[in-house]
């Protein structure tokens, strides 16, 4: 006979409407609190699928449907079976057909799945990438609500591993620069997810440097403008410097308040820099003159660290492409 949770769980699939309706509500109810979760991850084997059939419905059903998912992926384990599941391409179908009314709960579901490699994966098999990336550059992030301003998360995360890496900086396809150029954004929520993005693409510029500074007139102002510090630049300085660069930093501009992008953006300068031809392209922007001008302003040890590593990365790179100068002379 079943218990009054296996019940629940079965009017998930009732024929009546209202009945479904109930149920779910239910459902999402429990997923809020740490014992609810547990008992219904007893259940994971039918309560998942369940959840997940609802996502196609109406809005009434479909948003707690989500919601309930989303509340359960935040345990590894859950979010690992739904994977598992199907779950990506499921969320990514409904996420995609005309007149989707839950876009919010579907992105941070997504946000939650891609936290494990499995998740990204089951990302990259698809052209699920090319299509969160286009949603996340060409919708509106002017509205309190912007649901696809999470996508930048998902780049963070699927950023984290080689393979999506590798995608990301494809020249053929251009997505980095897509990406990159959402750092101009009002939302502090997209700046992060650019910045996180660009940070971990970097660590492949032992092997993809190339492809990083194709789109040097787009990443050199999104990694050095947040760490330029506040003052307005003189002609003396600007003049060495790309007209990207050097009119943004001419005039007045609102500071990047948020010390982890500033950290962030100098441990993708670090990553840069740590080639020579990465240390070529930088002094060649007047890098090192912003650095030392953003440094004396800035007042947060951890990126005062931050400006400190590459700063002695400058100094030992000079002095070891003077001594090869020297040699081969």
């Amino acid at each position: 006979m079943a218990n009054e949770m296996e019940e629940l769980i079965n009017f998930l699939s009732s024929p009546s409407p209202q009945v479904k309706k109930a149920a779910v509500d239910i459902v999402r109810g429990l997923t809020g609190s740490e014992d609810g979760l547990q008992s219904l991850a007893t259940y994971s084997k039918t309560v998942l699928p369940s959840l997940s059939r609802l996502l196609a419905e109406n809005k009434e059903v479909s948003e707690p449907a989500a919601e309930a998912l989303v509340n359960l992926s935040q345990n590894s384990d859950l979010a690992a079976k739904m994977i598992e599941m199907g779950l990506i391409k499921i969320t990514m179908d409904v996420l995609y057909k005309q007149g989707c009314e839950i876009v919010g709960p579907l992105v941070m579901l997504l946000v939650n799945l891609t936290q494990l490699d499995a998740g990204v994966e089951s990302l990259l098999q698809g052209l699920y990438v090319m299509k969160l990336v286009r949603s996340f550059c060409t919708s509106s992030n002017e509205k309190e609500d912007d649901p696809f301003g999470h996508v930048g998360s998902i780049l963070v995360n699927v950023s984290k591993t080689k393979a999506g890496r590798t995608l990301l900086l494809d020249p053929k396809r251009g997505l980095l620069k897509q990406i990159i150029r959402q750092f101009d954004s009002t939302s502090l929520l997209r700046k992060q997810g650019v910045s996180g993005t660009i940070r971990n693409c970097c660590f492949e510029a032992d092997n993809q440097l190339q492809n990083l500074l194709l789109i040097s007139e787009f990443l050199w102002p999104a990694l050095l403008l947040p760490v330029a510090g506040n003052k307005v630049y003189n002609e003396q300085d600007t003049s060495k410097m790309p007209l990207e660069l050097g009119s943004a930093l001419s005039i007045e501009r609102e500071p990047v308040t948020d010390p982890e992008i500033r950290t962030q953006a100098l441990e993708a300068i670090y990553l840069i820099v740590l080639q020579g031809a990465g240390r070529r392209a930088f002094w060649s922007v007047n890098g090192p003159r912003i650095l030392q001008i953003g440094y004396e302003e800035e007042e947060d040890p951890k990126v005062m660290r931050a400006y400190e590593q590459i700063g002695s990365l400058l100094v030992e790179g000079n002095d070891t492409e003077e001594g090869s100068t020297q040699t081969s002379s």
